[in-house]
């Protein structure tokens, strides 16, 4: 069909014709575990490469082809995978890069699970695991070698918001024959492309801003075609298993159609809960990339089309105080993910990246006190009103 240049556009019709589909204006549901050939002949030929088709739906499936080709569009992508969750994406990316005796160089911070797998995974299969301060190009640029086959970073990075540059660090990646691996969960394709900023493979968790109504977990591979048809029957079919379920591909497609409304809405409403924060007199510091007060806030405004809708901030009086804010809430929900409808709040050190121990997350930048809020698509007035409640009582309960 006829492909159109806008965003919303793509997302809502990108590889679908509902007239080669009996008409059906929604992609149809797949749920079928196999295939059949016309012959024995034309299976061995699309089990050889030789001809177009599906085998299996743990490698292949029409429900998921469509978001698979629809997620590499919006990401200016050559071709695309879906997988069953954000890690699912991760290790069969790394799994079908990697070989014992090659080094990953990461950013200082990784989501929890990263962490996890990287340290205390692909370290056991003889990968060297080394962590860089990536917020100086510097820092990867001294860091690099021969043995350097992948370079991985999350921008902005869960939980603590820092931003990398993506352009700087492939060429520097580059320069030394390493691939850029970045995880753009945070921002999605509405706010940043790093393919289009020199990054070679890009993964996500669906189940976040993508998917947008926490009903479906998946995740999304996007990069060169050769090299995700790798991905696709090394690190997914044969390392892993993590394919995507058709029916979360649905749900997925289903959230793409919207992703640029809701961002737009996110993002707007994330400034002003941002900027209420931090004039609060009982927050002690806030890490938004929209505060002229961001460190990287010049970064930001080149590299993300707007700041995202993820917060992290402390309160005046460490964990417990901060503990208790959470727990005076009524309408934020605590509750780990982000990106969903529903404004979600979290404490990183005992949830989301408790796989880390003290020692390493004080090395890795983050705080014992730090408070992770993904502002939801509520009424902003609503979620300040929250806010407010709660942190005027914590206060109050100081003085």
């Amino acid at each position: 069909m006829t492909q159109f240049p806008g965003f919303a556009t793509r997302a809502i019709h990108h590889a679908y014709d509902p007239l080669e589909n009996e008409g059906a204006l929604t992609p149809p549901l797949h749920l079928t575990s196999t295939f059949s050939f016309e012959t024995a002949e034309a299976g061995a030929e699309i089990f050889a490469g030789e001809r177009q088709g599906h085998i299996y739906s743990r490698i292949s499936n029409p429900t998921c082809d469509i978001l698979e080709n629809r997620i590499a569009c919006l990401e200016s992508a050559e071709a695309g995978l879906a997988l069953s969750s954000g890690m699912g994406a991760i290790t069969a990316v790394l799994w079908t890069l990697l070989s014992p005796g090659d080094e990953v160089i990461v950013d200082r911070t990784l989501y929890g699970c990263t962490f996890a797998f990287m340290r205390h995974g692909l370290a056991k299969w003889g990968v060297k695991i080394t962590h860089v301060d990536m917020t100086d190009p510097q820092n990867l640029c001294a860091a690099v070698s021969e043995k350097t086959r992948v370079v991985y970073f999350e921008t902005p990075a869960n939980p603590n918001m820092r931003l990398v540059d993506i352009t700087a660090s492939a060429e520097i990646a580059h320069s030394v024959g390493a691939q850029v691996v970045v995880d753009n969960t945070y921002a999605s394709p509405y706010l940043t492309r790093p393919i289009e900023l020199g990054a070679d493979i890009v993964v996500h968790s669906a189940t976040k801003y993508l998917g947008g109504h926490g009903d479906a977990v998946g995740g999304l591979v996007v990069g060169a075609a050769e090299q995700i048809e790798e991905i696709r029957l090394v690190g997914m079919k044969d390392m892993t298993g993590a394919v995507m379920a058709p029916f979360n591909a649905m749900l997925i497609l289903r959230g793409l159609k919207t992703l640029n409304l809701r961002m737009d809405r996110h993002c707007s409403s994330a400034r002003v809960v941002a900027d209420y924060l931090e004039s609060h007199p009982a927050i002690e510091n806030v890490c938004f990339p929209g505060l002229e007060s961001f460190a990287q806030h010049d970064l930001a405004k080149r590299q993300m089309s707007q700041p995202g809708a993820m917060i992290a901030f402390e309160v005046m009086g460490g964990v417990p105080a901060g503990i208790a804010l959470m727990n005076r809430l009524k309408l934020i929900q605590r509750a780990v993910s982000l990106g969903d409808a529903e404004s979600l709040i979290q404490h990183p050190a005992s949830m989301t990246h408790s796989t880390y121990t003290p020692e390493e997350r004080a090395e890795h930048g983050i705080s014992d006190g730090l408070i992770r809020l993904s502002v939801g698509l509520e009424d902003v007035e609503d979620i300040l009103a929250d806010l407010a409640q709660a942190l005027n009582r914590s206060t109050c309960n100081a003085a």
